[in-house]
């Protein structure tokens, strides 16, 4: 039986424009609420186009000595120039970035996945330790 583990992707964000980047301060100061960033196609662009584009970025974060990582965020990105008159012919699209905030009391990984409509799912983590 396949699982979900063996077709999620990961590679270097800088060579590979799939892959999410997390841009988040390496250490939180615990309890305050911090900003964190994540994109899709920072250092190589990616399509956003009605035939390949970023359909959605999910972002967990586990907290150390956890088993399970708690959802903190989940972006969908809907516009990708179609509209009744064809593909690619609106000039509404949306750009796979998603800024959001949020706390914690324990240092962990900060884990973000996204979806390409044609090269499927893909993941990068960070560490995140508290001052």
């Amino acid at each position: 039986m396949i699982q979900i583990k063996d077709v999620i992707q990961a590679a270097d964000w800088k060579s590979e424009k799939h892959v999410p980047v997390i841009e988040a301060p390496a250490k939180l100061k615990k309890a305050d609420f911090s900003k964190i960033s994540v994109s899709v196609g920072k250092q190589i662009p990616h399509p956003n186009t009605t035939e390949h584009h970023i359909r959605w970025i999910c972002v967990y974060f586990l907290p150390q000595g956890e088993k399970f990582p708690y959802e903190i965020a989940r972006v969908e990105f809907n516009a990708h120039g179609e509209s009744t008159q064809g593909p690619n012919t609106s000039s509404v699209f949306t750009h796979p970035e998603a800024v959001f905030s949020f706390k914690t009391e324990k240092p962990g990984t900060i884990m973000a996945s996204s979806y390409c409509n044609i090269h499927g799912l893909w993941q990068n983590s960070q560490d995140i330790d508290l001052e």
